[in-house]
């Protein structure tokens, strides 16, 4: 399939419609990331499962992300310095987002800029490792 075109045998009506996606992270410890998503990040928790949990999910503006307890895989050495993102979060408004996430501590690897793809983003460090780039079209 080349880039930028459609492959001859499908078309978007012969497709059904995927209504969301939510990323399924690994985590240690639970009620560490589910006190931070919800401290930090803004997010509620719509549920866990088993005592002590095992799974849980959190939720913000109707998007989930779903946490399993399990070892995280191998940390990439160059992660940081590639920052080799784990999610990308699409919102309304970068520099509102980003004050609310300053004013609760939270570690940033990347503070709001212009990209050249036309979005404005930053990038959030969470508790377990991950990078998380939160970005609005411009």
């Amino acid at each position: 399939m080349t880039r930028g075109r459609h492959h001859p045998a499908f078309s978007m009506v012969d497709l059904p419609m995927i209504r969301q996606i939510a990323p399924q992270f690994f985590t240690l410890d639970i009620p560490g990331t589910l006190a931070y998503y919800g401290a930090k990040l803004g997010f509620k928790c719509l549920g866990t499962w088993q005592d002590p949990p095992v799974y849980a999910i959190v939720a913000r503006d109707q998007q989930a992300i779903h946490f399993r307890c399990a070892e995280p895989p191998k940390a990439n050495p160059n992660k940081y310095s590639d920052e080799l993102l784990d999610a990308y979060v699409f919102v309304e408004d970068a520099d509102a987002l980003y004050a609310e996430y300053a004013a609760r501590g939270v570690e940033f690897t990347r503070g709001p800029a212009n990209m050249p793809w036309q979005s404005r983003e930053f990038v959030v460090k969470d508790r377990d490792g991950r990078l998380l780039a939160f970005g609005a079209n411009l």
